[in-house]
């Protein structure tokens, strides 16, 4: 079996030898599969791990395996989850950031993030877009019940309280990186919802988004934005991770 696979990956392999790229071929029998593909990553350090997913419509959503949410949260490398649609002759590539994100004070994720989407533009001279999104719910909602007797929470101010320090920490980062030309998305209410509709409305090529792993003694698990979006996207996904 893994002699029949070696033989079907050499032929998928060998246009783009011909085309003088350098090209090895590797088989394995493993399980579990996320396992198996963790492992051959620690063993190479590659730039980037690529696999296949699907995407069929806002119906019946993005067929997301658990290999792909198991190599999401464990891969150690970039991981690309790429769907079988044809790319725009000019990509569009959204790069979502989170520049006042708890658990990246450095901002070194969005960093990375903003890097590898100015990259991916670089090589396929795409149209670069920066999405961010705040939630003042939850500040409304500590507003609320932060005092002892019911007065009217400030809602106008709050949001504008929580808007202008979003945009200083966008400000703060932006003017870190040299980016080139891109068009900057800044939205409220939740993030999950509104990328999913950004890249939706600009039919997006590629979605970079951060994942912050978290250790303990027993699992690791990404949390956020990164746990809602790819079921939902008709693009290509990277995730950009973060220890």
């Amino acid at each position: 079996m893994i002699a029949r696979h070696l033989q079907r990956l050499n032929i998928l392999a060998r246009s783009l030898q011909t085309s003088g790229l350098p090209i090895s071929v590797d088989a394995r029998w493993d399980y579990p599969l996320d396992e198996g593909i963790s492992r051959k990553v620690s063993e190479i350090e590659p730039y980037l791990v690529i696999k296949d997913t699907h995407y069929h419509s806002a119906i019946r959503r993005s067929t997301i395996s658990n290999t792909d949410w198991k190599l999401i949260q464990n891969c150690p490398a970039p991981l690309l989850l790429v769907k079988p649609r044809e790319f725009a002759a000019r990509p569009r590539v959204v790069a979502a950031i989170d520049p006042v994100h708890s658990d990246d004070p450095p901002g070194a994720l969005d960093r990375e993030i903003l890097s590898c989407a100015r990259e991916i533009c670089a090589a396929m001279t795409g149209e670069l877009h920066l999405f961010h999104a705040f939630d003042p719910s939850p500040a409304i909602a500590a507003a609320a019940t932060a005092v002892v007797t019911p007065i009217a929470v400030p809602v106008r101010k709050v949001t504008e309280a929580l808007e202008h320090k979003h945009r200083e920490a966008l400000d703060d980062l932006l003017s870190g990186v040299e980016l080139g030309s891109y068009e900057l998305h800044v939205h409220q209410g939740p993030p999950h919802q509104l990328l999913i509709a950004l890249a939706i409305q600009l039919i997006a090529d590629v979605v970079v988004m951060g994942a912050i792993s978290r250790r303990s003694s027993r699992t690791r698990f990404v949390g956020g934005t990164a746990e809602r979006v790819p079921d939902h996207l008709p693009s290509d996904l990277l995730i950009v991770k973060y220890d």
